[in-house]
């Protein structure tokens, strides 16, 4: 083979790797170096904070009965050394925003690279499906590397100083941990790029399987007997490594296997399909449907209608679920007074059902707000992907379609609220409370407010810098989050907790709805999207 061959040859064997690598790596840059700062910062504040041993004994006692606490970041062990404190503070917060990194970063390079043509060129070369799919696995594991090291090169750090003294060995195993749920995600979101025709269907079912995963770890940290079900989680195998407070290095084997697991099928799955289809997709042609074609309000109810639905049904179901809970733990004084005190610190005066109910609104909250940045992504994505372009060629105007597609959003938020009072109204009906129909409707429009702020910054955003638009609103959410899940525990300044769009919102209903706040936001969620649409007029459109 001549010399010029053999070169095109090897260059056909790691180009998808390559492009993949230098993709994926620049994204795993800032979140490893996110994760490593947010290590390396909490141990080194860690005797600042709690200077005495009573200090730190009487944090311990405070937070690490705190089972709505538990259930959503996960079990705090050993809150009075540094290790169980640094474990509790961010491994749950870690592994929840690694498996968000590592789906919506493998659906992106590789079920978005094909949505938008190019991989028919890369497979138009010496490649084959099956490769390509293997050398784009091979580019993520590259980017996952990148992330451990970082975060493993600032936990080490911070383990050198000598208040620290952490081992070198617990360092590199809490990176581990720390990445393991990211891992199986870039994994996951590999295969579901396979089975769903486009990215966002692929996203979609790759979102389903952490959401589940994440419900089944909320139900076994719950408190409620039932923490075997862990290992049904894939979440719950990454929490059952337990670094720094009596690592379980076994734990990694499930973990390990799935990686395996997912990316095998992967690449078996990649082919036997054509390219730009998926194995879900019906193989048979359908009929021609012109329903809701007529305008752009009705084209987006057309393209987002399941999306809407699965969000507002998923969230209700979640409100249910709640429900019963709550009055359940309620009667069972299952950290009853904890949750009391969590409730009172964010202005709530009820006890019991109320407190309980009131607080895992808060983390409803937090859902409806994704829910909202989703809806700004999707718009984005018909920009990128080439479709408005066709849109605006017809006698339709920028400002209807984008007010078209604002408005369906906020009507997602809308109805996603009065389904979530309405299911938490009947979790807690089925169990006889005292807690009524007008309250838990209070309750729906309380989490309705904040996802409509960040529905209106987003649109902003998008007008502003669309490409940027999507992950900066998810890193709002992701902050406000934390600040309001973690940071009234830790902090009484109100400068970082108005940082957060959640923070502005109370635990309705043990606490009376805020109508002012309420319309506050809605208020300047209205002014923003205003703002959004006078700046997407006079931009350009930009491409992926």
């Amino acid at each position: 083979m001549p010399p010029d061959a053999a070169a095109r040859g090897r260059g056909a064997a790691t180009v998808v790797a390559l492009t993949t690598a230098r993709r994926a790596t620049r994204s795993a840059v800032l979140w490893g170096a996110l994760f490593g700062w947010l290590v390396f910062d909490e141990a080194r504040r860690y005797y600042d904070d709690f200077p005495t041993d009573a200090s730190r004994e009487d944090f311990a006692r405070s937070l690490g009965t705190n089972t709505a606490l538990t259930a959503v970041i996960g079990p705090a062990r050993r809150l009075e050394t540094l290790g169980g404190y640094v474990a509790w503070r961010l491994f749950g917060l870690l592994i929840i925003v690694g498996a968000i990194w590592g789906l919506l970063l493998a659906t992106r390079l590789m079920r978005g690279e094909e949505d938008a043509g190019r991989w028919e060129l890369l497979l138009a070369g010496r490649t084959t499906r099956r490769h390509a799919t293997g050398q784009a696995l091979a580019g993520l594991a590259a980017g996952l590397a990148v992330l451990w090291t970082l975060t493993a090169g600032f936990t080490l750090a911070a383990g050198l100083d000598p208040d620290v003294d952490l081992s070198v060995s617990s360092s590199l195993f809490y990176a581990t941990a720390a990445t393991a749920s990211a891992a199986m995600f870039l994994a996951v979101g590999a295969l579901t790029s396979q089975l769903g025709p486009t990215r966002r269907q692929a996203t979609g079912l790759a979102a389903a399987v952490f959401g589940v995963s994440y419900l089944v770890r909320m139900v076994a940290d719950s408190g409620l007997g039932l923490a075997w079900m862990r290992w049904a989680s894939p979440l719950g195998w990454v929490e059952n490594l337990r670094p720094l407070t009596g690592s379980q290095p076994l734990a990694l084997l499930p973990v390990v296997l799935a990686v395996v697991a997912a990316g095998g099928a992967a690449m078996v799955l990649a082919g036997r399909r054509d390219v730009g289809a998926g194995l879900l997709a019906r193989p048979e042609a359908a009929r021609a449907n012109l329903r809701l074609l007529g305008g752009p309000a009705a084209l987006v109810v057309r393209l987002e209608r399941w999306v809407a639905l699965a969000w507002i049904a998923g969230l209700a179901l979640l409100a249910l679920i709640f429900g019963v809970v709550a009055e359940s733990a309620a009667e069972a004084d299952i950290g009853v007074e904890e949750i009391e005190e969590v409730v009172g610190r964010l202005g709530g005066r009820g006890g019991g059902a109320l407190a309980w109910i009131g607080y895992e609104f808060l983390f409803i909250a937090a859902l409806v707000a994704f829910a909202a940045a989703g809806q700004v992504s999707a718009l984005r994505g018909e920009e990128a992907d080439g479709h408005l372009d066709h849109l605006l060629a017809r006698p339709v105007s920028r400002a209807r379609w984008l007010a078209g597609r604002v408005g369906f959003g906020a009507g997602v938020v809308a109805l996603i609220g009065l389904a979530t009072g309405v299911g938490g109204w009947m979790g807690l009906a089925s169990r006889r409370s005292d807690i009524g129909f007008v309250e838990m409707l209070q309750a729906g429009v309380n989490v309705a407010a904040p996802a409509l702020l960040i529905l209106g910054v987003g649109t902003l955003l998008y007008g502003l810098a669309p490409r940027l638009a999507a992950p900066l609103l998810y890193v709002l959410v992701l902050w406000s989050f934390l600040v309001q899940v973690v940071g009234s525990s830790i902090t009484d300044n109100h400068w970082v907790l108005d940082t957060a769009v959640l923070s502005h919102v109370g635990p309705v209903p043990a606490t009376s709805l805020e109508w002012t706040a309420v319309a506050w936001l809605t208020g300047l969620g209205l002014a923003a999207t205003l703002a959004g649409l006078a700046a997407f007029q006079r931009r350009d459109l930009a491409s992926a």
